[in-house]
């Protein structure tokens, strides 16, 4: 099972060579505390104990930069206990640290959970690490950091980070409670399984109120501990319940298991996670040096290159067969939840369309509303202070590539809620932006979902100048002289990280319009490329 690998996959705050030198500080120290022999020097294999060769290949080269490797393994009747540290960098990147622990088990036998090594706990306390190469990534610590209120908006931006490719672990205070006696009793214990898996955070109490008001949907207070995962939508109710929460009595009345349970989900998205290139296809690490290898023999198991390639070939057989399992199943859910998605739309519709038609107001009937993107574009003259500037091919593109009708729905009932507003706005009446708008829509206009409308874009896509470029969208030159504005601003069209986005730049207050730049999938960025 995948869970049962521990993988950490982080960036170092230091260049090749000094991350490598701290590589092999904490490994001489972790060997040590193991009652192993300390590594020698240049690349090779040893013994390092009656039943543990260390395999080294501390200066190698990998596909586009350098490399250090070193291997564990500690041979047993059970099967061969595997911790293996990587180094890798390109030549024009940050410098990525993997470490794995696992067992290859003897054949027929169920491999044992891995716990989390020393070793990475030693590594994160030198190493300076981040979960990924992003500007803003997140740091990466062994125990959880502390949340204060003034670091509440830097939180934020990393739980919403596009980019980010690790769980953020966020433990609360429960009222009346010592906050230094909670987290050195509860919160350390409780998140100590999840070391280099996940970004790890304590909620001081003062900082609660204000954390808690920015993610209305994705509160953590009471002394419950939330799991936010890459993808957080905090405007989107319904995805909450991916974030998942435990309770303060599930961790007080078995701490232990609760920290097992905490881990369960970050161990298992660390190894279906892709790994970043660098520390893609390495090649085997078939050191030399080691004279009369099969000599050892341990429960009299031999241990030779065949056997111990067979070992490795097996578990990673296996862990290859259960991610596409996983994927398979993922793929199935999100199918199941999109259907879903599109019958709770259609009925909220419905709902809406049956208060207007009771209160007196003109409501639009279901047939007049079109069935294609395609169509969409052609009855844009009902939007008279709404002006597309955008590609139409890419808008119509969106007819083939979904199979969500609830997609060309939702965009048009975006349009309807836009012209109301450019209406409202060119009088003075909008009472702020379209986001306020749908927030204090007037009865006798149409609603769109306040929370589906973002207002900017993140800090990593702004100053991304590729993802920056993408989003200068077309308008006249009686907006802007150079033809084109950045529209960070956007609506969701439908649900997760994903779907269709709608740009738009609000001009009411100068030409009395509402330019729409962009109808199509989600702009680039890490997650959709």
């Amino acid at each position: 099972m995948t869970d049962g690998i521990y993988r950490m996959a982080v960036t170092s705050g230091h260049g090749h060579q000094e991350t490598v030198a701290l590589a092999e500080q904490q490994l001489r120290q972790w060997l040590k505390a193991l009652h192993y022999d300390e590594p020698g020097s240049g690349n090779g294999r040893r013994l390092v104990g009656p039943q543990a060769v260390l395999d080294q290949v501390a200066r190698g080269k990998a596909v586009q930069g350098r490399l250090a490797r070193w291997r564990l393994r500690e041979f047993t009747v059970q099967g061969i206990w595997q911790t293996s540290l990587t180094v890798a960098s390109a030549r024009d990147g940050r410098t990525w640290v993997q470490l794995d622990a696992e067992q290859l088990p003897v054949r027929g036998e169920e491999p044992a959970k891995a716990p989390v090594p020393a070793l990475a706990r030693g590594l994160l306390d030198v190493m300076d690490a981040v979960e990924g190469e992003q500007s803003g990534a997140a740091r990466v610590h062994a125990l959880p950091g502390i949340i204060e209120k003034q670091d509440v908006d830097e939180i934020l931006d990393e739980l919403c980070d596009p980019d980010r490719r690790l769980p953020i672990v966020v433990a609360s205070t429960p009222l009346h409670t010592d906050f230094e006696d909670w987290l050195n009793d509860t919160v350390d214990p409780l998140l100590r399984s999840c070391s280099g898996l996940a970004v790890l955070y304590a909620l001081a109490p003062g900082a609660e109120r204000t954390f808690n008001a920015a993610l209305e949907h994705h509160r953590v207070y009471g002394g419950a501990v939330r799991t936010y995962l890459p993808g957080l939508d905090p405007a989107w109710a319904p995805e909450a319940a991916r974030h998942r929460v435990m309770s303060r009595s599930t961790i007080e009345d078995n701490l232990r298991r609760a920290s097992g349970l905490l881990a369960w989900l970050p161990r298992r998205l660390a190894v279906q996670t892709p790994l970043p290139d660098q520390l893609v296809g390495l090649p085997p690490l078939r050191p030399e040096g080691l004279p009369e290898a099969d000599t050892i023999a341990p429960g009299g198991l031999l241990v030779d290159h065949d056997e111990e390639e067979l070992h490795e070939q097996r578990a990673r057989a296996e862990e290859l067969q259960e991610v596409r399992r996983w994927l398979r199943a993922a793929e199935e859910r999100e199918s199941q939840l999109a259907a879903e998605y599109d019958e709770q739309y259609s009925e909220l519709r419905a709902a809406r369309t049956e208060l207007r038609s009771l209160s007196g107001r003109p409501a639009r009937p279901q047939d007049s509303e079109p069935g294609t993107f395609a169509e969409l574009l052609e009855r844009w003259d009902e939007f008279p202070l709404l002006e597309f500037t955008g590609d139409p091919r890419l808008t119509k593109e969106l007819d083939e590539q979904t199979d969500h009708p609830t997609w060309v729905r939702m965009t048009w009932d975006a349009l309807l809620a836009l012209q109301d507003y450019a209406e409202a706005a060119k009088e003075g009446a909008s009472g702020g932006d379209f986001r306020s708008w749908c927030e204090n829509t007037p009865p006798d206009c149409h609603p769109f979902p306040p929370r589906k409308v973002i207002r900017g874009e993140s800090r990593t896509v702004s100053t991304n100048a590729k993802w920056k470029r993408e989003r200068l969208l077309p308008v006249p030159a009686t907006v802007d002289p150079s033809g084109r504005v950045f529209m960070g601003a956007h609506l969701r069209i439908g649900g997760g990280g994903t779907a269709p986005r709608l740009h738009y730049h609000d001009d009411c207050s100068n030409t009395g319009k509402v330019y729409v730049g962009y109808i199509g999938l989600h702009l680039h960025n890490t997650r959709t490329n």
